[in-house]
């Protein structure tokens, strides 16, 4: 994707879309120079497949600014859905046809358009100012690349189809960076990983993945207590 971060245009109904990092505000700059130094394997353990496998698909990493600060939008899947069902996460999806080259600005198309869809945002209101490299996981098959975005003209967001969604909300940071608010889950398989409950939800998995090495590598992260576990069916 390192063609596309040389282009001037940002998201837009146009359907031309890359990089832009002018205008941002002061406190996402750590966040910017995260995405151009980090590297896949200090996110996670589970790169693209070298073959070439997998599903090509991408997330919207979205920061606003709310009554309490910088905040990200989530989402709740529907518990209907085939893949990670009633899960909290990104806005995001498998990339269609019409989004282009998924080696150079589909994934960024993609984001936008699927986090339109599943949100009701309006796209030309959002900044795309980075990616974050590849990413994958196993029980999808999704190869994801996690889109950076700032709501530089925030709109109205909700459910658009409850098929897809059963609700969307934002987090502030405040909240996510709070040790109180902070786990570690243990999947069946063994694996562990970390959590936030926030917004009476538990945020897990691929979407708790990256908001944790978001939080470290932005330098906001604060210490917390990684012998807390918290089971996957917390409300039960």
């Amino acid at each position: 994707m390192s063609g596309v971060a040389q282009m001037h245009v940002s998201g837009a109904r146009d359907g031309r879309v890359a990089f832009r990092k002018d205008g941002l505000p002061p406190w996402l700059d750590p966040v910017a120079r995260a995405a151009e130094t980090v590297a896949p394997r200090q996110l996670s353990r589970f790169l693209p497949p070298a073959d070439g496998a997998g599903r090509q698909s991408a997330v919207l990493v979205l920061f606003g600014e709310g009554h309490r600060g910088p905040e990200l939008l989530l989402m709740e899947r529907a518990s209907s859905l085939r893949s990670h069902a009633g899960q909290p996460a990104f806005p995001g999806g498998a990339l269609d046809p019409e989004d282009g080259d998924p080696q150079a600005d589909g994934p960024l198309r993609a984001a936008l358009r699927e986090a339109e869809e599943e949100t009701g945002l309006d796209p030309a209101g959002v900044q795309v100012f980075g990616a974050l490299p590849k990413l994958y996981i196993p029980v999808s098959g999704f190869v994801v690349t996690p889109v950076l975005g700032w709501w530089r003209a925030p709109s109205p967001v909700g459910v658009v189809d409850p098929n897809e969604t059963a609700r969307v909300f934002k987090v502030s940071v405040a909240d996510l960076t709070d040790p109180a608010n902070r786990a570690t889950t243990v999947h069946p398989s063994g694996h562990r990983g970390p959590a936030f409950l926030v917004e009476s939800a538990l945020v897990w998995g691929f979407t708790a993945g990256i908001i944790d090495r978001l939080l470290h590598f932005a330098g906001w992260e604060r210490p917390w207590n990684r012998d807390k576990q918290v089971p996957l069916d917390w409300r039960s």
